[in-house]
């Protein structure tokens, strides 16, 4: 079956705009989100910059039951999906429950609630930690309270996939909904900036330890040092495309392929996944490589991994001949909330015809890549790739379009 989703909502928290007007409004102008850490003190570690959602107050969002239940990382997900639904049109409580479901990415669950709960435990015992610990922590708990605070009974669930697990989560909820759900809400909020979790991240090794932002994230520069990590996302709201037309809905765009692959174990020589992503993504949408406008690039900001995105873009579409950006470059990489947010700013590219740059990177000429950089570029976009790669070895290619053209 060929019928794509359409995307009906927009919610977004990201650390350079909170919500969709002002995070377009500041990527579009190169207004980056990165800068020293001010949730905690990170003068004892070696990474200390990330992207930082500013302004968001809770308390002004959601009703004070929920803040004993939950951390900032499931706070910016309840409250963006509020606002995807509010895009859509959409008030759940008019909607049977089981006609809506919830499928959202994570990447590491509730740091934050979890590093609360084991203070407790250790400096006062067992009986000052919280019941809700028991899922505040967990992979799935953004999901869980979506679905509950919509009475969305239908079929929900969480993938864990790193970045590309954003994309993972959307391709799962336009399953669903070729399935016969009529509506589901998707994408991925990640939240981890606490000192567990930075310590948790570091392990990785590919943390920049830049304490200057414009020298910090460079992905396809040769002064690529790593990455700077951040914490928001995006929720979308998907629907049966024909049921979103009846409805008069405003449709962003639709989901119209995807692929995923899985890297072969290091040092077994073949080639890495990702060309073979996107070469899926495209024959899921039934598109050709000269059909894609603009391709949003995972940049990882690693030279290793920037080589083999760059040689998988290339062998695809050819040396310079389809438009790259990296805007997570004003953002940091948000991990499962990455990818959702890069879909975001495709339909919005879309929207404006307007490609915003990758900031602060000067492109080593032996990628071969147009990476749109410095300003933003005025393009006709109808069909854009985002790409997603995952901590070992998960790859993601989505392709998307405006709509007016396809089913």
């Amino acid at each position: 079956m060929s019928v794509s989703a359409a995307v009906t909502g927009l919610g977004v928290v990201a650390p350079n705009g909170l919500g969709t007007q002002d995070y377009w409004a500041a990527t579009r102008d190169g207004k980056s989100g990165i800068s020293r850490i001010t949730r905690f003190d990170p003068a004892r570690y070696p990474a200390r910059l990330a992207g930082q959602v500013p302004g968001f107050r809770a308390e002004d969002h959601l009703p004070s039951r929920l803040l004993p239940q939950t951390d900032r990382m499931t706070r910016l997900a309840l409250v963006a999906a509020d606002w995807a639904l509010a895009d859509a049109g959409v008030t759940p409580a008019d909607r049977p429950g089981f006609d809506m479901g919830v499928v959202t990415a994570s990447a590491s669950g509730g740091f934050e609630f979890g590093q609360r709960e084991l203070e407790q435990l250790w400096s006062k015992g067992s009986r000052f930690v919280s019941a809700y610990q028991s899922f505040a922590w967990f992979y799935a708990v953004n999901s869980g309270q979506i679905s509950i605070r919509h009475g969305m009974k239908g079929p929900s669930g969480v993938v864990v996939g790193d970045q590309a697990g954003g994309l993972d989560a959307v391709a799962q909820a336009r399953r669903q909904i070729r399935k016969g759900t009529p509506l589901v809400v998707s994408g991925g909020v990640d939240a981890s900036i606490c000192p567990w979790g930075w310590v948790a991240q570091l392990t990785s090794g590919r943390l920049s330890t830049s304490e200057e932002v414009s020298c910090a994230y460079l992905p396809f520069d040769a002064a690529a040092r790593g990455h700077v990590p951040g914490e928001g996302g995006a929720i979308l709201i998907l629907e049966d495309t024909a049921a979103a037309r009846r409805r008069g809905a405003r449709i962003h765009g639709l989901i119209s392929g995807y692929g995923t692959t899985f890297d072969p174990r290091p040092g077994s020589a073949r080639e890495p996944g990702l060309r073979r992503a996107i070469e899926l993504a495209l024959a899921d949408a039934g598109a050709d490589a000269a059909d894609v406008d603009v391709v949003f690039a995972d940049a990882a900001g690693v030279p290793e991994d920037d080589r083999i995105e760059a040689d998988a873009i290339t062998a695809v579409f050819g040396a310079r001949a389809v438009p790259v950006t990296a805007p997570k470059t004003m953002t940091g990489r948000l991990y499962s909330g990455g990818a959702p947010l890069d879909l975001a700013t495709a339909f919005l590219t879309m929207r404006d015809g307007l490609i915003p740059p990758t900031l602060h990177v000067r492109p080593a000429p032996e990628y071969d890549l147009d990476l749109v950089v410095g300003r933003p570029r005025r393009a006709e976009v109808r069909t854009a790739l985002v790409l997603a790669r995952g901590h070992g070895g998960f790859n993601s290619a989505m392709l998307v379009r405006a709509d007016g053209r396809h089913p």
